[in-house]
């Protein structure tokens, strides 16, 4: 399990009553998503993330889920511990509240994981935006340091789509790619070099 809670308080409690229970072993936590986090959180493999969602500006606490899905395929379950939109505890796999008991996290965050075992993955998984962007720009010939610069993240952060796009779609080659992105209606004939 993963935590990304601001506050190293109320982390290290949350670690402390799993470590307790013996049910969960909490293998790492952030407090924000900056760069630096979210390469630590693309290669942890953790099957569960629990995120308060006040580490998202207000803007972006919507899409909060999606942008963790751009890094981790496990199950995200959000931690409230201050009140908000409903549109925003939606998009996450469960909610547990800063003040539920034990007992209840534990038969929630099990409920969870045991949901997405019983629950067949898909051959070949959705792409996120930003998979999709990236995918475009392999299809039309840039280098990953170009993709890195034309989006302002970090050559790693490329590669690391890109390893998601080969995982979700099955497809290794640039040639295979660009297929997959014209069949898609990603990009047209026109725009491949």
């Amino acid at each position: 399990m993963l935590l990304i809670v601001p506050s190293r308080i109320v982390a290290r409690g949350i670690e402390g009553v799993f470590n307790d229970l013996g049910e969960f072993f909490v293998e790492g936590i952030l407090t924000d998503l900056s760069r630096t986090s979210e390469v630590r959180l693309r290669n942890m493999d953790a099957d569960l993330i629990v995120v308060d969602p006040v580490i998202f500006d207000c803007a972006s606490r919507a899409s909060g889920r999606s942008r963790i899905s751009e890094y981790s395929d496990a199950a995200v379950v959000a931690l409230q511990t201050i009140q908000m939109e409903e549109d925003v505890w939606r998009q996450y796999d469960d909610t547990i509240n800063i003040y539920d008991d034990p007992p209840v996290i534990i038969r929630k965050l099990r409920a969870v994981l045991s949901g997405r075992k019983d629950s067949p993955k898909a051959e070949s998984q959705e792409l996120s935006a930003r998979e999709k962007e990236i995918l475009v720009c392999v299809a039309k010939g840039m280098l990953n340091k170009e993709i890195a610069d034309l989006y302002n993240i970090s050559i790693y952060t490329v590669i690391s789509h890109r390893k998601n796009i080969t995982r979700k779609t099955g497809i290794k080659t640039v040639a295979g790619l660009t297929v997959y992105a014209l069949l898609n209606n990603l990009i047209d004939a026109s725009s491949i070099e």
